[in-house]
């Protein structure tokens, strides 16, 4: 029986394919409870009165750390589920504020696929476009990551 949102293998990718996820609206709710439950309880993202005086951003902004949070949860639940093994590195660039309001969603190209040491197994290395909804990059990142191959339940890394 085929296993509905199953993510890719990375013995079906190919150099230059592009995806996008669906978008996701950043809330209050998701700025209030992320800096809280982390305890980045800064003004600049709890405290109105601050940010209208000394903020260089216009409305109540989220955190990058925040943002691309939600956006590898896009991710993964598009691409990797069940066949994602590890998430070995990353670099990450913030190019533009996210204002509670704005919705986001995550585009996708292949740069890089090869087979990893252990068999059925391979790594791919993404570039990640976050974009808002006026199609700007808020931020790019690109992820390295472990991925099962056909036929590989990947549950050993």
């Amino acid at each position: 029986m085929k296993l509905l949102g199953e993510g890719f293998h990375w013995d079906d990718l190919n150099v230059g394919e592009r995806f996008r996820t669906f978008g996701r609206t950043i809330t209050e709710t998701d700025i209030v409870s992320f800096v809280s439950s982390v305890g980045m309880l800064e003004a600049l993202f709890l405290d109105a009165e601050y940010r209208a005086t000394h903020s260089a951003i216009v409305g109540r902004p989220a955190p990058a750390a925040l943002v691309y949070a939600l956006a590898e949860g896009m991710t993964l639940n598009a691409t990797g589920q069940g066949t994602g093994l590890a998430f070995l590195h990353m670099e990450l660039n913030v190019e533009a504020p996210v204002i509670e309001g704005d919705t986001i969603h995550v585009e996708i190209e292949v740069t890089e696929v090869r087979p990893a040491r252990k068999s059925n197994r391979g790594l791919v290395r993404t570039t990640n476009r976050i974009v808002n909804q006026r199609g700007e990059t808020v931020i790019t990142y690109t992820p390295l990551r472990l991925m099962a191959g056909r036929g590989n339940s990947g549950d050993a890394v």
